[in-house]
């Protein structure tokens, strides 16, 4: 697997049970899968000697972010390493424009989008703006990821234009689209074998706060089936028509109308991070068994509800102190440390609550992952 964050960190702990051996490509001995992987190769992902180094004597090559570069992706190939997902599926989840115009191009629901030109980008917005409306949502056409990479244009001002062309002259590739206005934010999961085999888990509701995802709930709550079961196929169909080998997230909108793809990721997703408790198979076996053609495993929930909350990083780094209050407070509240130094505002972790009631199941999990951020409340405190 290419790449040592904690994607790379929770698939070596699930090809552990498989008898799978995994090596790991990180760029630093500190990364999340390094400190726990036998197999650590230190190595950057933008080489392609690091990237041969690293494959050779591997049956397949996998990744746990989608920044590998696509000609370096295709030298692998073309080498003869099995790469899974492979570049020409890859591509998808690696250039946002390329992803829209493959998706409408066989009928998947997207907002409406553009490129935005070089020449004249101000004209070509105010015009864009004049079909669709206020406020216009601004991409970089490549990397970004946790709300980076994208701005909201609530108004085409100076500021606005300022913006454009500072991008534009940085060389930023930008893609506009309309804004949809969505009632919630849904995840489908999928896997897809390269036998085809395909396997879907429930639809889980994502709840964002800027840009960052703080809250998973499996099943979406209220979601009636013809809408999950459609969910469900859109994302297979979208893996099929890709030629997608692992696992598939696709990021929805739900809105009045229907559904509208947002984003797609070719790799364990934080979406389903949920699975190592809450599913027979989690997103990270599923993953091994997909790209190694294995027979998929069962995607059936092992409880009514499953709540994923992520624990971002507080003032106060010394989060196992705090082990002490969530485990005694609640002993079947999961508890998983990415093993990253703590700062501010990230990912460091995350909590996972299980049960038969959504409400009791949100606060066991918003609980413990605000105890192990911040320590105890002021009522607590009192």
């Amino acid at each position: 697997m290419v790449g040592g964050g904690q994607l790379a960190r929770m698939t070596h702990q699930a090809a552990i049970s498989l008898g799978v051996p995994l090596r790991v490509l990180a760029r630093d001995p500190g990364d999340s899968a390094a400190q726990v992987s036998a197999d650590v190769r230190i190595g950057d992902e933008r080489s392609l000697d690091d990237l041969r180094a690293f494959a050779k004597d591997c049956d397949v090559l996998t990744w746990d972010h989608e920044h590998v570069p696509q000609e370096l992706v295709q030298a692998l190939e073309e080498a003869g390493t099995a790469c899974r997902p492979g570049s020409a599926a890859l591509l998808h989840a690696q250039d946002k424009l390329v992803m829209r115009e493959r998706l409408t191009s066989f009928g998947a629901p997207c907002p409406a989008f553009a490129r935005v030109p070089s020449g004249a980008p101000s004209a070509f917005l105010e015009a864009f703006a004049r079909e669709h409306g206020l406020p216009l949502v601004l991409k970089a056409t490549r990397g970004g990821y946790d709300g980076k990479g994208v701005w909201v244009l609530d108004a085409l001002d100076r500021d606005a234009a300022e913006l454009v062309d500072r991008l534009l002259g940085e060389g930023v590739d930008l893609l506009v689209e309309e804004h949809v206005a969505f009632r919630r934010e849904l995840a489908a999961l999928v896997a897809r074998s390269p036998y085809g085999q395909g396997a879907a888990y429930p639809v889980v509701e994502t709840v964002q706060r800027d840009g960052i995802c703080h809250e998973v709930v499996s099943p979406a709550p209220g979601l009636d089936e013809d809408t999950a079961a459609e969910a469900q196929r859109l994302a297979l169909d979208i893996a099929e028509h890709l030629g997608v080998t692992g696992l598939l997230a696709v990021e929805l909108f739900q809105t009045d109308s229907g559904l509208v793809v947002n984003e797609l990721a070719m790799r364990p997703h934080n979406s389903g991070h949920w699975t190592i408790e809450g599913a027979r198979t989690s997103q990270f076996e599923q993953h091994v068994r997909a790209v190694l053609d294995l027979p998929l495993g069962s995607t059936e929930a092992t409880a009514p509800y499953a709540v994923m909350v992520n624990v971002l990083g507080g003032d106060d780094p010394d989060v196992y102190f705090r082990y002490v209050h969530v485990m005694a407070h609640d002993p079947g509240v999961r508890v998983h440390m990415y093993g990253k130094q703590v700062r501010p505002g990230r990912k460091i972790g995350h909590v996972t609550a299980l049960g038969d009631d959504l409400d009791e199941v949100r606060e066991r999990a918003r609980h413990a992952a605000d105890y192990l951020r911040w320590g105890p409340s002021l009522k607590e405190r009192a």
